[in-house]
């Protein structure tokens, strides 16, 4: 019933692929209710057993536990939860943020079973829980579209000032499960327990600071109750490459062209141009700077470095390039401007990231056979909005940038999401290690790389977000997050495709 979602591969490999919004799980949870003939109750039943069992494999020594409850299912679930806790002999106490008169359905069945194996419920007051191993969090659930005000923030900043450990009761109380963001407040929880189904904003935004490790528990809903419902979206895991032939050469793994590296930036374009061949392009031209073109692959030879004065000897090598990466340190001076609507005319996979996402804003156009790469600042030049706009409902964004710009966009952050014509994707793969200079401009060259032997663009751009954010975290385990460079990615990039 349980998969914990971890940084390890393999336990990532259990958990489902398919992500669902708030409204499809709840269509699910009436179906099995009405369709299946489940009682609510044995569903609930389920949900906070689960999350017990969760609990107790988590925290095996915990002693005393404190639920604090709504007064909706997520309280009944909550209350399910301490009634296993009182008959494990674990001292429990409930704290209710509502009239308990106000309790009703299976909630109400919940408490009532509770208070006759003589549970103790006393109404939430702002107290610290001194003495408290495990608080179960089942305020608030699911769905919700309006900030956290009055008691139910108190209580949470109760929950979150507290020494104790904290499991969440399918979702952390203030976290909208839609967008990951948070409504006003929210619980920080260490554990997640989520029921029915992967909920797609537990896995982007600021629900990586507040979910802390996700738990699935599936109720043991039949297949039937998922039948003709598409998922919103996909959670992406890693795809193995094929392994290569014998007689393969250079030239079956295509040919990477990097156009960037302005005065000052030609490091952005190196570490571009080293990344696509680390992932296993079988070559890479950089196009740049003539200043810098003579030095840039000192520590580098393999890389094919050349001055660019003009768009008509940009031509000669976008020609001969099977895949181009436009961006990384470009710029937005004239030249950059020149090799940029240069590019665009060429017929050939584009990556576009960086200065050239900024460009792009100023010369809007689409393009289906092309992958953007925009962080949220770069997303809101290219969708004439805002930061916090983008970052409120980074689904929608992608969506919109995929729908006005077309091929494939790449919207970076916690939770990066790969959208194309054909779905959305989440890669959570990475760590806040990666919260430094030239990431980005390795991602481009990964991305490219992977094009370039031959995977489609929606492949290409998954597979190349999970292994750039595998890779860090492999880093991390070896160098720790603080500190963390591009360039000490590129051993671990050759060992994720490999």
């Amino acid at each position: 019933m349980f998969f914990k979602l971890i940084n390890a591969p393999v336990a990532m490999e259990k958990l489902p692929t398919t992500l669902y919004r708030t409204a499809q799980v709840r269509e699910f949870d009436q179906r099995a209710i009405h369709d299946l003939n489940i009682p609510g109750i044995d569903l609930m039943g389920r949900a906070g057993s689960a999350v017990f069992q969760c609990l107790r494999m988590q925290w095996p020594q915990a002693k005393s536990i404190a639920v604090f409850c709504g007064s909706g299912n997520n309280a009944g679930d909550g209350y399910v939860v301490a009634h296993s806790a009182l008959k494990a002999g674990l001292s429990v106490i409930v704290y209710s943020l509502v009239n308990l008169e106000k309790l009703t359905g299976d909630a109400l069945i919940a408490y009532q079973c509770y208070r006759k194996a003589k549970g103790v419920v006393i109404p939430f007051q702002c107290k610290s829980l001194s003495g408290t191993d495990v608080i179960v969090d089942a305020l608030l659930g699911s769905g919700l579209d309006r900030a956290v005000t009055g008691v139910y923030a108190q209580a949470i900043s109760v929950i979150n000032q507290a020494s104790a450990k904290v499991i969440a009761v399918d979702n952390p109380s203030g976290l909208n499960t839609d967008t990951g963001t948070v409504m006003g407040c929210a619980v920080k929880a260490d554990t997640t327990v989520t029921f029915i189904a992967l909920k797609q904003g537990l896995f982007t935004g600021q629900s990586a600071d507040y979910c802390g490790d996700i738990v699935y528990a599936s109720l043991d809903l039949p297949d039937a109750v998922f039948k003709d419902v598409a998922p919103s979206a996909m959670r992406v895991v890693k795809s193995v490459l094929l392994p290569r032939e014998r007689c393969a050469h250079k030239g079956h793994y295509g040919h990477v062209l990097i156009i960037g590296g302005d005065h000052g930036y030609s490091g952005a374009a190196r570490l571009a141009g080293e990344a696509a061949l680390r992932v296993g392009a079988g070559l890479v031209s950089i196009a740049t700077r003539l200043e810098s073109a003579g030095l840039m692959n000192i520590n580098r030879p393999e890389l094919m470095c050349h001055g660019v004065t003009s768009a008509e000897q940009l031509a000669v090598l976008l020609d001969k390039a099977s895949v181009v990466v436009l961006g990384p340190g470009l710029g937005q001076t004239d030249w950059a401007k020149a090799l940029f609507l240069q590019t665009l005319g060429v017929k050939k996979p584009l990556i576009v990231d960086a200065d050239g996402l900024n460009l792009l804003a100023q010369f809007p156009q689409t393009n289906p056979n092309w992958i953007l790469t925009p962080h949220p600042g770069e997303a809101a030049r290219l969708l004439s909005c805002s930061t916090t706009v983008i970052q409120e409902d980074r689904f929608s964004a992608a969506l919109a940038l995929q729908v006005k710009y077309q091929g494939v966009v790449v919207l970076k952050g916690a939770g990066t999401l790969i959208c194309s014509e054909e779905e959305c994707a989440v890669s959570i793969s990475g760590n806040p290690g990666m919260a430094s200079g030239g990431m980005g401009d390795v991602l481009a060259g990964v991305i490219a790389g992977l094009v370039a032997q031959g995977l489609f663009l929606k492949n290409a751009a998954q597979q190349g977000v999970y292994g750039h954010g595998q890779a860090a975290d492999l880093a991390v385990e070896q160098k720790g997050e603080r500190g963390l460079l591009a360039s000490d990615l590129m051993p671990y990039l050759q060992q994720w495709v490999n």
